[in-house]
């Protein structure tokens, strides 16, 4: 596997500075943020040279880029809100090819107006999944445009809130470019350790023809978020899953300060041996 970061983790507008300080942290990889390049993380328009700046930085430092975040509200209340969402994923997705990835990462979304990462009791109705297919046939027309993969992640708080809704998703669009990016402590809050690995390895399971990228991130034993390594997720156990689903792509760490990367490089760097498991340069 390669082992990545969010590149937005580390502070600067410049790409060249910001994938420098990914690599001495100990990461091989990003999944980049247009903020890091100065712009808004969904811009309206890439100024000239912008996508080839980012390819150009990550060839020098030897950084790869597996994805580039393009998250907004795909199931909004506001359809307008969708359309501007649709309209910023195309920029992106034009701009994939100079910065070296073919991965564009996003938000099944949430009928929360003001947070496409709150949950809302609207998400599960039958409307919402209306909106998402219509929504996700749209990105997919842009997908197949700039041949480029979506990515998807099931996460409690939006309508694709597990691994069997992601499934159900997948095969209803009948697109080889739905991708999924697997994190597990976005699988649950609190659970019992067999529970937790109960769903981890199902989702590992059932998703696992479509696992573009997995990420890294923990729980607290109250529900909140942590950093990797410091909470209650089952690391052998997630790995190890990954391992037997046949995954071997980047794994991407976030929810992180610059201060803590070093050490939870070195964390999933020891976790992943142990897991017998190898680590691309």
């Amino acid at each position: 596997m390669r082992l990545g970061i969010f590149a937005k983790t580390f502070e600067g507008g410049d790409p060249a500075t910001v994938l420098a300080a990914a690599r001495a942290a100990g990461f091989g990889a990003v999944q980049y943020n247009m903020a890091c390049s100065g712009l808004p993380p969904m811009p309206d328009a890439l100024p000239p040279g912008a996508a080839e700046a980012v390819g150009a930085a990550a060839r020098a430092g030897a950084t790869g880029i597996v994805a580039l975040s393009a998250t907004y509200n795909m199931i909004h209340p506001d359809p307008a809100v969708r359309e501007a969402g649709h309209r910023r994923l195309e920029v992106l997705a034009a701009g994939t090819g100079a910065m070296g990835t073919r991965l564009l990462t996003l938000c099944t979304g949430t009928r929360d107006p003001d947070d496409q990462w709150r949950g809302h009791p609207d998400n599960a109705t039958p409307d919402a999944w209306r909106d998402l297919l219509a929504a996700m046939e749209t990105a997919l027309a842009i997908a197949e445009r700039h041949d480029v993969d979506l990515g998807i992640e099931p996460e409690l708080a939006n309508v694709i809130d597990s691994a069997a809704k992601a499934r159900r998703l997948i095969d209803e669009l009948g697109s080889p470019r739905v991708k999924i990016v697997l994190d597990p402590a976005n699988l649950f809050e609190v659970a019992p350790l067999p529970e937790q690995r109960r769903l981890v390895a199902e989702a590992a399971d059932l998703l696992a023809d479509r696992i573009a990228m997995g990420h890294a991130k923990d729980r607290t034993p109250d529900g909140g978020f942590t950093t990797a390594g410091q909470g209650v997720l089952d690391y052998p156990h997630y790995l190890g899953c990954l391992k037997a689903a046949g995954f071997d792509g980047p794994l991407v760490t976030h929810g992180l300060s610059a201060a803590e990367a070093p050490g939870v490089a070195a964390f999933l760097k020891a976790a992943l041996a142990e897991a017998g498991i190898g680590v691309e340069a």
